[in-house]
């Protein structure tokens, strides 16, 4: 296996599936397969505990040099709470690539790890493709999701007791085990992140651009969470005429929510064929 080197020092495994000869893509996502309780956790909440595995097997398997990485258990094992800026993110998922072998790569993200796939394409020619999945590339929640880390890191210092039994889709019941340094991390890419000019940086993209979500997307947090709510879905569809007159594919998941739209079999037949006709 291979590895690379983070942007403050750490060490992170990097896979890679398929030919040398294969058009790479990049996923910022694990391979290693999940079982037990923790797959079970991951399903009662309606996710698919080994979304990483599906999408890089059967992205190898149509022909692409898969090149992946867990980049968010990565930045849970090694936080960097006050580095974690958007250069920091783009430089990372370069020395992923790099380690990976691939000069040049498309790159599929979901939800948070598909704004770093924008803040990548902003700051390299190496791109291919990018693929965003669960977060829109005009009228994103940077305020909102800024608004949110900065409660979980107040969390973090001082954690709440859970309400009520765990029930999926209720924030409060859930107890709380995110470190002061893990919250702080988004903290502070969310900051950082208050001035970025959207319409300016999709203005310079030229490569193909595909962007997607779930049909109800909408993230309501409860009331130890000051109940915010983070609305993806909405932006998308607002946005969706102006995105498609700048060059980008549009798709929306019917039916799924933040959790349903990331599963492989919402995601691959939207972004496998986009991948084969533009990687």
């Amino acid at each position: 296996m291979a590895t690379a080197r983070t942007h403050d020092g750490s060490i992170i495994d990097v896979t890679v599936l398929g030919s040398p000869g294969d058009p790479a893509v990049l996923l910022p996502v694990g391979t290693r397969l999940l079982e037990g309780p923790a797959a079970d956790e991951i399903r009662a909440w309606g996710g698919e505990p080994n979304t990483g595995h599906a999408l890089a097997t059967a992205l190898a398997a149509a022909g692409l040099r898969v090149i992946a990485a867990d980049y968010e258990a990565h930045l849970t094992e090694h936080p960097k709470p006050r580095t974690l800026t958007p250069a920091a993110l783009a430089a990372d998922l370069l020395a992923i690539a790099d380690a990976g072998g691939a000069g040049r790569f498309a790159y599929y993200g979901y939800s948070w790890l598909a704004l770093a796939g924008l803040q990548l394409a902003v700051r390299t020619d190496r791109l291919t493709a990018l693929a965003m999945g669960g977060y829109p590339p005009l009228g994103g929640p940077y305020e909102g999701m800024l608004a949110v880390t900065r409660v979980a890191h107040r969390m973090a210092l001082d954690p709440p007791a859970p309400v009520g039994e765990p029930t999926p889709g209720d924030w409060d019941s859930v107890p709380f085990t995110r470190t002061p340094d893990q919250t702080l991390q988004y903290v502070t890419m969310y900051g950082s992140l208050q001035d970025f000019d959207e319409r300016a940086a999709l203005a310079g993209l030229t490569v193909p651009r595909l962007a997607f979500a779930g049909e109800k997307d909408i993230i309501a947090y409860g009331s130890q969470w000051d109940d915010l709510v983070v609305d993806i879905a909405g932006p998308l569809a607002e946005h969706r005429a102006e995105l498609v007159a700048l060059g980008w594919t549009v798709e929306t998941v019917p039916g799924a929510d933040h959790m349903t739209a990331m599963r492989s079999d919402r995601v691959l037949p939207i972004l496998l064929p986009w991948l084969e006709a533009h990687a």
